[in-house]
């Protein structure tokens, strides 16, 4: 009976998995007939299906940043934010240095210079965008055991809480945009622009482009014009890749996302370019200008830029 029970489980999650697999692969055809071609994608004979398949399952963006954990490099770090004249009244102008050894990871402040409220009292972030930042950027002590491997990571805000959860679902949004994120109140379903009844409220493009001298397909996700009184359907206003031709690999991604949720309301723009050193892919330019308003905390007007060169 146990062996039974054993193979009758097997081919239930066999057929499952067939029929979420058949569920995706006729989601992504629906998709591919909502794409719009350039001539030259055209006469490619670009399987439009299978590069849907690919950037919604893409690791290569994610991948750019956990390799940040196991390389040495440098950093010019300008954050700052400004009040609602847009006026600095924080900001931090640093350079650091990361380095590698022993299957560790440690971080020098070679420099720094801050202004306004930028720390508190305990020399503790004051702003929201200075936490963002850190998280991505700087290292507290010695980490160790790190790796690079993205297959089997999975983002999982439910089972944090506090400020834990956010950054955890502030890490979903940065690094997997256009995929739902659990937790997020108004908004989590929102994000999904690849789920077949959200797609229709965009305009999908595909076309060649060039990066740094590299073929790239630019494949272009933007709001339609007329939605009139459903632009509170969308989370994504826009987002532009620049996919490598031979590699599928990310170099390159700008993106905006807003929404109003009342109790909240954020309007935020990034952009991130990518570098090879070596084997590795890496970000070596990182914008980011963002505006949040959360319940009983102050707006915060946030931009930073971070530079990273000297990878090691």
């Amino acid at each position: 009976m146990k062996k039974l029970f054993t193979l009758a489980l097997l081919i239930l999650t066999g057929y499952v998995i067939s029929a979420q697999e058949n569920e995706d692969s006729l989601d992504n055809q629906r998709l591919a007939k909502m794409v719009s071609l350039s001539e030259v994608i055209i006469r490619s004979d670009l399987n439009v299906a299978r590069f849907i398949n690919q950037v919604k399952n893409d690791t290569t963006f994610y991948k750019a940043f956990r390799n940040l954990h196991v390389l040495g490099f440098t950093s010019w770090n300008d954050i700052r934010i400004k009040d609602k004249k847009g006026r600095i009244q924080a900001a931090l102008m640093s350079k650091t240095k990361q380095t590698r050894s022993n299957g560790c990871r440690t971080m020098e402040v070679l420099s720094e210079n801050s202004s306004g409220d930028f720390y508190d009292g305990d020399h503790q972030y004051n702003y929201y965008t200075a936490e963002l930042y850190a998280g991505l950027f700087f290292t507290k002590g010695s980490v160790c055991g790190e790796t690079n491997i993205v297959k089997g990571v999975n983002f999982n805000p439910r089972s944090q809480s506090g400020m834990a959860r956010h950054k955890q679902q502030l890490k979903m949004l940065f690094f997997n945009p256009g995929k739902k994120i659990p937790g997020i109140p108004f908004i989590g379903d929102k994000i999904d622009i690849f789920d077949p009844d959200r797609a229709e409220y965009y305009d999908f493009i595909i076309d060649y482009g060039d990066y740094e001298g590299q073929s790239c397909y630019v494949f272009t996700i933007r709001a339609k014009e007329d939605l009139g009184g459903k632009k509170d359907k969308i989370v994504i206003d826009n987002m532009v890749t620049w996919f490598n031709t031979r590699t599928m690999e990310v170099m390159a991604r700008n993106y905006d996302m807003s929404y109003n949720a009342g109790v909240y309301d954020f309007d935020v723009h990034m952009e991130v370019e990518m570098t090879k050193v070596g084997d590795y892919l890496v970000p070596k330019l990182l914008r980011y200008i963002g505006n949040w308003d959360v319940a009983f905390k102050k707006r915060e007007r946030g931009l930073f830029t971070a530079t990273l060169f000297d990878f090691q």
